[in-house]
């Protein structure tokens, strides 16, 4: 037997042998791996012959001890015929090492009734000689030639098989190695169990042979019994020890399933609150960003003046100005009115804001009208002069009128600063006063007026009395809650202390506007 190949014929050792193909496939019992049989017909016709030539007693006697050759090589083609019994053939000397082993399968003396010849259905079957050694009745035939005395003989040999090792058969070569290797090692048990049983029945047959007395019997039962009482009473109390046992483990397993809940529960709300916190802390940094953010545009917003932003003063040239607005006119630079009256504009609005912000304390005898670039001025007796041109230059007393009030309105808010700084107790030296002196309608000496007056005097005493206008808006910035352009820290309360209060006192006189 041998598992099925690829093809019908395989090479085996240089040699094609052909597989037999009116044999059918049978399968492994074990691995179910086809199987393929060869020499069945050949060992059929040998044992037929050696039957027929020996004659019925000497015949029976070989059916005794008959055997079926199963092949063992693995590689070997199916078809080859097997090799006799008389003798097995050497390997060659290329192939030593290799030789070819036969696997037999011993058919007891029943199975020798498979190799004779019964007469079938078909009539190929061939009778033995009598035992007279007479010549058969019918014509001798080759034994178990048919198809039909061929599978009888391979289930009959399989049936033996199986009855006699308590394994299915057919076995491939593979399965009956490893079922021999198992058989064995249980005959290699068995052995041993055998040896061990000898061993122990020599040594009790070597012992002295004492007979106890009926008394002692009972003693030594007794004795026993008591053991055995104690012993059950032990396992009793083993069981319970191990019922308790086994409870307390399924309640330590209720507790660590408990456990494993609650960790869960605190590892999911530890990762929520950290998830949280991680929130809450991105937030406060948002948030304290913002709020340094904002403190410094409040540092920003405190060192800005609204005033100053709103009116600033400062020169172009011989020209005083006031939001980039020229005040004044020049025989080589004729400015439009319509820029004279926007200045003009400008500085009315800022000195009303200043002393309507301190009415009623400040005596606003004197009252500005600003009405964008077409100021007014009204007297006590309230009469309202025109603050705008254009005016002839040779008769423009209102004109002039108006800008002479403009200064004594603006000397007489100097002369409430001044006061203002005494009663806060700020030393003479430090409190307020005008860069320029202003009497009547001159500024250091120049006449503000401009009829009868040239046009390079009136420009510089209107430069110089917006000098004197910047000079009072910075002591209104630190005089009010009005923040000053400096980082100095000054009180929102009109009451602020001389420090601040002399903040005026502290800036150099402007000398590009005395120009």
């Amino acid at each position: 037997m041998r598992k099925n190949g690829s093809g019908s014929n395989v090479a085996d050792k240089g040699r094609i042998l052909p597989a037999d193909p009116n044999l059918p496939r049978f399968l492994c019992q074990n691995c179910r791996q086809s199987l393929c049989m060869s020499g069945v017909d050949s060992y059929a016709g040998m044992q037929g012959s050696s039957i027929l030539s020996t004659g019925s007693v000497v015949g029976s006697s070989r059916m005794d001890h008959s055997y079926v050759v199963l092949p063992k090589q693995r590689n070997q083609t199916p078809g080859v015929p097997p090799r006799p019994r008389s003798g097995m053939i050497q390997p060659d000397a290329s192939q030593s090492g290799k030789a070819i082993d036969e696997s037999f399968v011993v058919l007891p003396p029943p199975a020798a009734s498979v190799y004779k010849c019964e007469p079938g259905a078909d009539g190929g079957g061939t009778n033995l000689p009598s035992s007279e050694g007479g010549p058969a009745n019918s014509p001798a035939q080759p034994h178990n030639s048919g198809f039909d005395s061929t599978i009888t003989v391979l289930n009959r040999a399989f049936d033996i098989a199986t009855t006699q090792t308590q394994v299915e058969q057919p076995l491939c070569l593979e399965c009956m190695r490893v079922l021999s290797d198992k058989l064995d090692k249980e005959v290699e048990d068995v052995n041993k169990d055998i040896n061990a049983y000898e061993a122990c029945l020599q040594s009790l047959e070597g012992e002295a042979k004492t007979v106890l007395t009926e008394a002692e019997f009972l003693k030594e039962k007794l004795k026993i019994e008591e053991e055995e009482r104690k012993l059950e009473a032990a396992i009793a109390e083993t069981e319970k020890q191990c019922a308790e046992v086994t409870a307390e483990l399924k309640e330590m397993d209720l507790k660590s399933g408990r456990f494993k809940e609650l960790e869960e529960r605190y590892w999911q709300e530890f990762n929520n609150f950290q998830f949280q916190l991680i929130s809450h802390q991105e937030e406060r940094d948002a948030i304290l960003a913002k709020i340094e953010v904002s403190q410094a545009h409040l540092e920003l917003l405190k060192r800005t003046n609204v005033l100053n932003d709103a009116f600033p003063i400062w020169y172009d040239g011989d020209f005083g100005t006031i939001n980039n607005f020229r005040l004044g006119r020049l025989p080589k630079v004729q400015v439009e009115w319509d820029e004279i009256n926007a200045a003009w504009g400008q500085a009315c609005l800022l000195l009303h804001t200043m002393a309507q912000y301190f009415r009623p304390k400040f005596p606003y005898r004197i009252k500005i009208l600003p009405m964008g670039s077409y100021p007014r001025i009204m007297d006590s007796s309230n009469t309202t002069y025109e603050l705008f041109g254009p005016v002839n230059v040779f008769w423009s007393t209102r004109y002039d009128k108006a800008m002479t009030l403009y200064l004594t309105c603006l000397k007489d808010f100097s002369d409430f600063a001044n006061l203002k700084d005494k009663e806060n107790n700020i030393p003479p030296e430090r409190c307020f006063k005008l860069p320029y002196k202003i009497e009547n309608d001159k500024v250091e000496g120049h006449s503000i007026t401009q009829s009868f007056n040239k046009q390079e005097s009136w420009t510089k005493a209107l430069k110089y009395t917006l000098c004197n206008l910047k000079w009072a808006l910075y002591w209104f910035v630190g005089n009010t809650n009005f923040q000053p352009l400096t980082a100095t820290t000054v009180s929102p309360h009109p009451e602020v202390s001389s420090g601040t209060a002399s903040l005026y006192s502290k800036r150099p006189i402007d000398t590009k506007l005395q120009s």
